[in-house]
């Protein structure tokens, strides 16, 4: 059974307890009356004027609560009033949610056109061929980098081409440099490091950095390590638990390394899985704080050094890294639309990120999201169809840096946030799809429950709370309902910020039925007559 009819189903029920509720105050009101204040009436001679009472007696019982004839009537009045509203409140919503059911069901067949043209159609696999040819052609797009700027003209070009509206909208981003950098263990052994300088860190000397090291496994631990951090150093050994909760090891270490005196912080990669590959990313320098290199280390040479230490071994290592922050550099988010017919200004936002980390191709991260957020618009337009609001896909940029090129876009456009309709981002893989994740209002989870019951040809009807995503928090925190694509994601971290992450983590079927889940909520939420409540 659909949402819809169950959901309608179960306030019908609601309604009927509370009517019954009413009338039979009203019933119990007229034998009240009768016996309190007209004995020589029957019950049902009563009820009816109970029910006029109620109706023309209002204002006066409530101006003469007591002396009124009809003071009972008041405690009547007071009592049941906010029933009769929550009645006709909820009826107000079985009607709400029967048209809105209807209309999200309209579309059955839209959705449908869809999906088959992305999944043995004319655009079959043309997604994963796509984002292939894009990565082969660029490679990897760090903020700042040339690479980057390629790619931004790559994909204006190649979606004008698609007969999209295309445009650039300009925005500063961080330059953070890599360098030459290099790290190995020289005591108790000779042993080549594999490791990789964290975004924004600061370089080493030239001469780089030799020091004993200290190995710990939390924040807790390396509190406790005091003195004995001063001049080494620190290397985090820290099991990992989950991404959000082990990533602010690679955020904050280096800060809280550096408070004891630590010379330089080598982090174990933030991963669950590792074949000695190094994983990269940001890492966030406390103010006040001084700013010490930053690197993150393979677990399998974490836990090595972790062994050595244990064994009460002398651990030293010798870091060089050549990496240094540039000033801000000139750079885009692309922005590729189709007009709404009806409502041009109204906005259905469809999204990822186009930058990556200097490692890898960044296919998965996020070269995926910001092509099957392209291929959506394609499919549409190849269909012939034009929605009532306008379809607007966005590719951020420096979003591995914390999300700039969204938030400038977002003060950039804030004032005209009453036109934003719906939210979407892709940034945790293009795997195949498990579900929608959203963030809304009730009345617009109603909505939207509806919309992915029309994804039953993907397998793909199971709405989750909690839409998320760094490009698109900004405006999901000013109360624009914000969707994000949920896939099967077990892998996702085994590539993540690594040189792993190339097109051989993709597959073409699993993007296809991204790309058709992609189209079709962003179609139908765009067509449909009325906004998403906020």
């Amino acid at each position: 059974m659909v949402a819809g009819p169950s959901l309608a189903l179960s306030i019908v029920a609601v309604a009927a307890i509370q009517l019954f509720q009413l009338f039979h105050c009203v019933f119990k009101f007229g034998n009240d009356f009768k016996l309190q204040n007209r004995p020589g009436l029957s019950v049902a001679e009563v009820r009816p004027q109970a029910v006029l009472y109620w109706e023309l007696r209002v204002i006066n019982a409530r101006e003469n609560p007591t002396s009124s004839p009809f003071g009972s009537m008041n405690t009547f009045i007071h009592t049941h009033m906010s029933t009769l509203k929550h009645v006709m409140f909820l009826m107000a919503v079985i009607l709400f949610c029967s048209d809105m059911a209807k209309e999200v069901a309209s579309y059955t067949d839209v959705a449908n056109q869809i999906i088959k043209l992305v999944l043995s159609g004319s655009a079959q696999k043309r997604s994963y061929e796509r984002l292939s040819n894009f990565t082969d052609a660029i490679g990897n797009r760090v903020s700042g980098s040339h690479n980057l700027e390629l790619a931004i003209a790559y994909m204006y070009n190649a979606m004008s081409q698609d007969g999209l509206d295309v445009h650039l909208e300009p925005v500063k981003v961080p330059h953070w440099v890599r360098g030459e950098e290099g790290a190995e263990m020289v005591l108790p052994r000779p042993k080549t490091l594999a490791m990789l300088g964290l975004g924004s860190s600061v370089g080493t000397p030239p001469e780089g950095i030799e020091a004993e090291v200290v190995v710990v496994s939390s924040f807790e631990d390396l509190k406790s390590r005091g003195a004995n951090v001063s001049g080494r150093i620190v290397v985090f050994n820290q099991p990992f638990v989950s991404y959000g909760e082990t990533v602010a090891y690679r955020a904050f270490g280096a800060s809280e390394a550096a408070k004891l005196g630590a010379v330089a912080a080598l982090i174990r990669s933030v991963t669950p899985v590792s074949i000695n590959s190094p994983h990269t990313g940001v890492q966030d320098y406390q103010e006040g704080v001084r700013r010490i290199p930053a690197a993150c280390i393979t677990v399998e040479d974490a836990q090595l050094m972790a062994r050595m230490a244990a064994r009460g071994q002398r651990v030293v290592v010798r870091l060089n890294m050549g990496a240094k922050t540039l000033p801000d550099a000139d750079s885009f988010n692309t922005v590729a639309e189709i007009r709404g017919w009806q409502h041009p200004e109204q906005v259905v936002v469809l999204s990822g990120h186009l930058d990556s980390w200097d490692v890898g191709q960044g296919a998965m991260d996020d070269g995926g999201g910001a092509i099957i957020s392209w291929e959506a618009l394609s499919v549409i337009k190849d269909l012939g169809l034009r929605p009532r609001r306008t379809l607007r896909a966005v590719l951020w940029t420096a979003e591995e840096q914390g999300g700039v090129g969204a938030q400038q876009y977002y003060q950039r456009h804030k004032a005209n946030i009453s036109n934003f309709d719906l939210v979407m981002e892709s940034d945790l893989g293009t795997f195949a799809p498990v579900a929608l994740q959203f963030t809304g209002s009730p009345a617009a989870q109603k909505v939207m429950q509806e919309v992915v019951q029309l994804l039953a040809p993907l397998n793909t009807t199971r709405l989750e709370p909690h839409g998320e995503g760094t490009d698109i928090g900004p405006w999901m925190q000013a109360g624009v309902p914000g969707a994000s694509l949920h896939v099967e994601d077990d892998r996702y971290f085994w590539f993540h910020h690594s040189e792993g992450d190339t097109m051989s983590v993709q597959s073409p079927g699993a993007m296809d039925r991204c790309s058709a889940l992609w189209a079709v909520v962003a179609y139908v939420v765009a067509d449909l007559q009325d906004m998403l409540p906020r």
